[in-house]
């Protein structure tokens, strides 16, 4: 139960998302998310598709649409911002092909585990498109200028080795241990207290968001706010020296 698994199930269009996919994927992070017994939360898809990005073939009527289009955007959008506001942590594991929308998703997740045979690209500009959902402002965050310059003008698909090497995901591990790699992570999760969680990724996310003064200032508030008022502070010390196993409050 410490984790919950939200698997893209259009394998047959390469988990390609439509509106209803991109619904019912936003309802799930928001139903994992008021769930305290999930301690982390999995993305990945079935087939040999992560996501292949945005639905194309729908496009040639979404698009033209001056008023659904721009709402499908926001939808999608607010749906990223889900997985970066959730108070717990989110993973990307990339089980195969991963492009455009499909990387401006795992772009909003805290980090990505990739399977050996997956590829990961950007590949807007091979069909004239270009991205609105985090590509252009958060690569260049994760991997630099010059490396997310190179992916999304090049159109390819990086293999997993250029991946982990760029620092565009965190490990690559065999297609057949992906998910059970996650699990583990997730139930290591499950250990630790879950406001302590909540208060890091906090102060991680809101840190790399803006300037170091600002974000060291942001630091120590939420340190001294957390040491001197939470509960679990100090019951991970009197944990430690007493030589037991911490038993944390219920999630806030």
């Amino acid at each position: 139960n410490a984790a919950a698994i939200i698997t893209f199930n259009r394998a047959d269009k390469l988990n390609a998302m439509n509106w209803p996919t991109l619904k019912a994927l936003e309802q799930q992070l928001i139903k994992a998310g008021e769930d305290k017994s999930v301690r982390c939360v999995l993305i990945t898809g079935k087939g040999r598709a992560f996501s292949a990005g945005g639905d194309i073939a729908g496009y040639t009527t979404l698009q033209k649409d001056p008023v659904a289009f721009p709402q499908f955007v926001d939808d999608f959008i607010r749906t990223i911002g889900r997985c970066r506001d959730m108070e717990k942590p989110v993973i990307a594991l990339i089980n195969g092909i991963t492009a455009a929308g499909g990387l401006e998703l795992i772009l909003g997740c805290d980090f990505a585990w990739m399977a050996e045979s997956a590829r990961i690209g950007d590949m807007h500009l091979n069909y004239a498109q270009i991205g609105g959902a985090g590509v252009m402002a958060r690569l260049p965050r994760l991997i630099g200028e010059y490396k997310a310059k190179e992916l999304v003008f090049s159109g390819r698909l990086l293999k997993s080795d250029e991946c982990l090497a760029w620092g565009l995901v965190n490990r690559v591990i065999p297609d057949d241990q992906l998910l059970e790699e996650g699990l583990k992570f997730a139930r290591g999760v499950a250990e630790k207290s879950p406001n302590s969680v909540r208060n890091v990724k906090h102060v991680l996310n809101r840190g790399v968001e803006t300037d170091l003064p600002a974000a060291l200032r942001q630091e120590r508030e939420r340190a001294l706010i957390h040491c001197l008022t939470l509960p679990d502070s100090m019951e991970g010390i009197n944990a430690f020296v007493e030589k037991r196993k911490p038993r944390w409050s219920a999630a806030r």
